[in-house]
C-alpha cells in the first residue's frame, strides 16, 4: 500500500461528505468543496489507493433483514501468545455474524459485536467459535436492549460534536 498521504482541508471536506453519503455525485462534491470534478476524482482515487477510504458499502439495518439481536461478547483467554490466539482469530474473522471484533485492554481480551436472528443461533455461534478451544477461559454475553447510537463516521477536523 502506498504511503499515507498528508490530508489537507480539501481531503477532509471530501471525506466528510463521502462518509455521510458515498453516493454523492463527484460534481456535487466538487461544488461543495470548491474544486473541479476531475480534482475531486483524483483525490478520491488517492484516498482509496492509500487505504484512507477502506470500503464503499451500504449500511444495513440488521432488524430489517431478520437479525434483531445485537449481542456483545467479552472473550477471556488463558494465553495471549499469537500462536495460541491464531485459531480463534481465524474463526472470528471468518464468521459472518461477528460484525466487529476488538482486541481490548482490561479483564477481557476481545470484545465482539454480533448480530443474530435468535438465541438458538447465538448458542450455535458460540459453539463454533469457542467450543473445544482450551485457550478460551470464558466468555461473557450482554444482549442489547436497544441502540442509542450506531455509526461509522469518523470525526474529522476539530474532533468536537458533529
Amino acid at each position: 500500500m502506498p504511503a499515507l498521504p498528508a490530508l489537507d482541508s480539501f481531503d477532509l471536506a471530501i471525506l466528510d461528505i463521502l462518509q455521510r453519503d458515498n453516493t454523492t455525485p463527484q460534481r456535487a462534491i466538487a461544488q461543495a468543496v470548491h474544486l473541479s470534478a476531475p480534482a475531486v476524482q483524483r483525490r478520491i482515487q488517492r484516498l482509496q489507493q492509500t487505504g484512507v477510504i477502506r470500503a464503499n458499502v451500504a449500511v444495513i439495518d440488521p432488524e430489517k433483514v431478520g437479525l434483531p439481536l445485537t449481542i456483545m461478547v467479552e472473550v477471556h483467554l488463558e494465553n495471549e501468545r499469537p500462536d495460541r490466539t491464531a485459531p480463534l482469530r481465524s474463526r472470528i474473522a471468518a464468521e459472518g455474524a461477528v460484525q466487529q471484533c476488538y482486541s481490548v485492554t482490561g479483564e477481557a481480551d476481545y470484545l465482539l459485536v454480533v448480530n443474530v436472528a435468535s438465541m438458538a443461533d447465538y448458542e450455535a455461534l458460540t459453539r463454533r467459535l469457542f467450543e473445544g478451544d482450551d485457550n478460551v477461559r470464558r466468555f461473557r454475553t450482554s444482549v442489547s436492549l436497544g441502540c442509542l447510537k450506531a455509526g461509522l463516521q469518523v470525526p474529522l477536523g476539530g474532533g468536537g460534536p458533529a
